[in-house]
């Protein structure tokens, strides 16, 4: 399907913010998640610099019936900036400015496509960082961030993006600009739009300005590795001490898989064991907190429980960080079919953790388990060998069922990754047909002619008509 897009001749913009060229087009036709037969080329990209200038080109695509699919680094795992319909890639990385910083409200506007890392480089010298930034922060945007609503290693301790947004300025499909939410910590005053646009994966408004809540640098850091001997007394340790209320930052599961994988990417030297990273901070008693934790993990047969500073955490941070790309890299003959984030409640975390273990058993498959084990959220990745159909179909059995038994046992099928594309079947098992019907009415109210990121998020289109597979 192509769409005419020579109006954006017509449009306030010059010659550089919009290109209808093959390079540009290819460059945008997916996202790191997407496979080279699911891409789509856009018909035209256009790099707004501000808000008027987003709002001129929506305003116009949507009194034309074009479809505009906003677009940030590109490193979403679902296809969420994948143009489906063709239409305008809206890449945001121009609009990348830190617009205020106000140190005494704990506050600092930004524009959406800041990289997340750029955001605590500029508020560090007010010994000030935004807390909730996923472990892909260096790779990707706030405005990304803000659409999946994403998460990272700190969410166990400090939650996720939407607790940390104040307000934004958004245009919707119409070209009409908003302002959601307050610079106030707390509102009671009308519909709160803010959480609405958080997490709506660009399908009601493209974001343009966010103030964003920050919080104070602890003054104690301490991190360390916890090793055992049996993988089912590590993931034990993590439900326990998170039951049992351990002031932990980060508390990260790697498998002995994922650490032989991480081993041979980045050259690192991690005992091919179960791991459980940590991390704590504090402004006093930190050491108090690490003993009360030592302490539940050796009523788990901890082998070794290792402590160290800041400094000396940092080559194992990093690891951690590149964990996908390891997993992406491991075997040349071998490709995720999915990098699953399914998140359960943290006392069904160990039993979930076991049923990926037993089904690649079961089904004879290589899935390496890792993620934000805290906060109950757990990365996988089944791979496959893409010329073999049976291997195909033994990985979809398991990745269904690892999904279906996530919602059954009062999770999700995505933690932090969003639905995109990806997910659409499992939006109705886990909200309901009538939970979900009430979201596309609220994308029929905003987007009537369904112009933003068509053919994401839900199974059928605003229409009722089925998407395009």
């Amino acid at each position: 399907m192509t769409h005419d897009c020579s109006f954006l001749r017509d449009l306030p913009l010059d010659d550089d913010r919009y290109s209808f060229g093959d390079s540009h087009r290819a460059g945008h036709a997916g996202d790191w998640g997407t496979r080279e037969t699911e891409e789509v080329r856009p018909d035209a990209v256009v790099w707004p610099e501000s808000t008027a200038e987003v709002s001129a080109v929506l305003a116009a695509a949507d009194e034309r019936g074009v479809p505009v699919t906003p677009y940030a680094a590109g490193t979403g795992l679902e296809g969420n900036a994948a143009p489906t319909r063709g239409g305008i890639s809206l890449d945001m990385t121009r609009m990348d400015a830190v617009l205020d910083v106000r140190p005494d409200d704990f506050q600092v506007d930004v524009e959406p496509g800041i990289m997340g890392t750029a955001v605590d480089e500029a508020v560090a010298r007010h010994g000030l960082f935004f807390p909730p930034l996923p472990s892909s922060g260096d790779i990707s945007t706030v405005g990304g961030m803000i659409a999946n609503d994403a998460s990272g290693m700190q969410t166990v301790k400090y939650g996720e993006i939407h607790d940390w947004v104040l307000e934004l300025e958004a245009v919707l499909a119409d070209g009409s600009v908003v302002t959601a939410g307050s610079k106030a910590v707390k509102t009671s005053s009308g519909y709160n739009l803010k959480d609405l646009l958080v997490g709506s994966e660009g399908t009601l408004a493209v974001v343009t300005r966010a103030t964003l809540e920050l919080a104070g640098r602890p003054e104690q850091i301490r991190g360390g590795r916890a090793i055992f001997d049996s993988f089912s007394d590590a993931v034990d340790a993590i439900s326990d001490a998170v039951r049992s209320g351990v002031d932990v930052a980060k508390i990260e599961l790697v498998d002995e898989t994922s650490a032989t994988m991480a081993n041979a990417y980045t050259g690192s030297s991690l005992p091919d064991v179960p791991m459980v990273f940590l991390e704590f901070h504090a402004n006093h008693g930190i050491e108090d907190e690490i003993a009360f934790c030592r302490s539940v993990f050796e009523a788990h047969d901890v082998s070794r429980f290792e402590v160290g500073d800041e400094a000396e955490m940092d080559d194992l941070w990093q690891i951690r960080r590149e964990m996908a790309f390891a997993v992406e890299a491991y075997d040349p003959d071998l490709s995720p079919l999915h990098l699953g984030d399914v998140t359960v409640p943290i006392s069904e975390y160990p039993e979930m953790v076991r049923l990926v273990r037993r089904l690649a058993d079961e089904h004879d498959l290589l899935i390496p388990c890792f993620g934000h084990a805290g906060d109950g959220n757990l990365h996988y990745s089944v791979l496959v060998d893409e010329s073999d159909d049976d291997h195909i179909e033994r990985a979809r059995e398991a990745q269904t069922e690892i999904v279906h038994t996530a919602i059954e046992w009062g999770g999700t099928c995505t933690g932090e990754h969003g639905i995109g594309r990806g997910k659409r079947e499992y939006l109705e098992l886990e909200h309901g047909e009538e939970s979900v019907e009430a979201m596309r009415r609220l994308k029929r109210a905003l987007d009537p002619n369904d112009t933003l990121n068509p053919g994401k998020m839900f199974p059928e289109t605003v229409g009722g008509g089925r998407i395009e597979n």
